[in-house]
């Protein structure tokens, strides 16, 4: 399970990287929320028994890693440890701690570069004592999706469009490189101000990335990801949603679109089938042929998506009813993630999506059951697993969010 490879968002899962939100989730206070890319602070007592039934679904299903064990173990290599060190210290401007730092056990090592390093008396109060910490919590990390994805063979480290993200990015590629061996890509060799994020790719089939264009991935950034494939593939495909800038629900093309299975997805309607209020966001097909990048405008994401030939039946987030797909799509009710061919995990408060998902032929099962043993998910041709959540989604994301895949199997697509 060690082998890099992802070829499409519905694959059978072979393996997943997880991070259990730590005590750097209590590291936040109402004054640093907003810096720290949340509305409010969460209650960590129960964000611990919600993600505990997310990730014992998962591993009943599949290989789960976790990202403090797998730090923790290239921090064995020296010359892995003294890397990360200087470059954390580096960039939260604390080159004065390196020394200390790698007098450090991996294992403490790796809890203080995710949890951080508390501020103590002496140490320049001006810059430090106000923030309390002086190498910074890393408050998202629970959201492993966001500075990593794999695509294809290889994976792609973010170029994050926030500082509070960037030890992130240092982290997943000492991981990626030095514990799975794989080759990466990033943006930041073709431009700084290049930008990507994991919510906003999807990775559609062997020869099609779906992409999000919005306050997280830019324009600059889907340039170099078509440069990239059109030097390495004779032909291939990129179908770009643009996304509102606002509200922050939309900061991912996954908050409005994530594949269900070969012809099934979820959707946010209004944005996805583009009514009048959102007709002004533009769904582009970027075709590369022979080297030669061309641009097509379509009229809405699931007539591009089947121009490619993805035969999508969408099932709409809140079901019919506007106003719920509003309430719905803003705690994450169009981001699941698929653990196979029809086969997802979401959050159960949002019932009139599932009520949705129930009707196009999802068994409902909820996490609870599966988690004691009473419902085996094998037993299922396809299913919706449900677990309760009230403070998770409040961190803005949902079960995508929260799930980078290491390896799937491949889909035949003409079934």
């Amino acid at each position: 399970m060690n082998k890099v490879q992802v070829n499409s968002e519905i694959g059978r899962l072979n393996a997943v990287l997880l991070h259990r939100p730590g005590i750097e989730i209590e590291r936040m206070t109402p004054e640093n929320a907003a810096k720290a890319l949340y509305s409010d602070i969460l209650n960590k007592s129960i964000v611990d028994k919600e993600y505990n039934r997310f990730a014992t679904v998962l591993s009943k299903w599949t290989k789960t890693y976790f990202v403090v064990d797998l730090l923790e173990e290239i921090l064995k290599d020296e010359t892995v440890k003294n890397n990360l060190v200087e470059q954390s210290c580096k960039l939260d401007g604390c080159e004065f701690l390196k020394e200390e730092l790698l007098l450090h056990t991996p294992s403490q090592l790796a809890k203080e570069l995710i949890e951080g390093f508390a501020y103590r008396q002496g140490v320049d109060p001006d810059k430090y004592q106000e923030d309390r910490y002086i190498l910074k919590p890393l408050y998202n990390l629970f959201f492993t999706r966001d500075a990593s994805s794999t695509v294809f063979n290889r994976v792609l480290i973010h170029n994050m469009s926030t500082d509070v993200r960037e030890r992130e990015i240092l982290i997943y590629n000492a991981i990626f490189t030095n514990y799975f061996g794989c080759e990466t890509l990033s943006t930041r060799g073709y431009a700084m101000d290049a930008r990507t994020e994991g919510g906003d790719v999807l990775i559609a089939r062997e020869d099609t990335l779906f992409i999000g264009n919005g306050g997280r991935t830019n324009t600059k950034g889907i340039q170099y990801l078509a440069e990239t494939f059109a030097k390495e593939r004779s032909k291939f495909n990129i179908l770009v949603q643009e996304l509102p800038q606002t509200p922050e629900s939309f900061i991912h093309l996954d908050m409005v679109f994530t594949f269900l299975g070969t012809h099934q997805c979820m959707a946010y309607e209004p944005l996805i089938m583009k009514n009048s209020y959102y007709s002004q966001y533009k769904t582009t097909h970027i075709a590369i042929d022979n080297g030669k990048i061309t641009y097509h405008e379509k009229p809405n994401f699931i007539t591009g998506a089947r121009d490619l030939g993805f035969d999508l039946e969408p099932v709409f987030c809140g079901g019919a009813d506007y106003w719920n797909q509003q309430r719905e799509q803003w705690h994450s009710g169009a981001n699941f993630f698929a653990l196979g061919e029809g086969k997802v995990i979401g959050y159960q408060r949002n019932t009139n999506t599932i009520e949705a998902m129930d009707k196009a032929g999802f068994a409902v099962l909820d996490a609870d059951d599966i988690c004691q043993g009473k419902v085996d998910m094998n037993d299922y041709e396809k299913f919706v697993a449900t677990f309760a959540a009230s403070e998770l989604p409040r961190g803005g994301g949902g079960a995508r969010c929260m799930t980078m895949p290491i390896n799937r199997n491949e889909v035949d697509w003409n079934k």
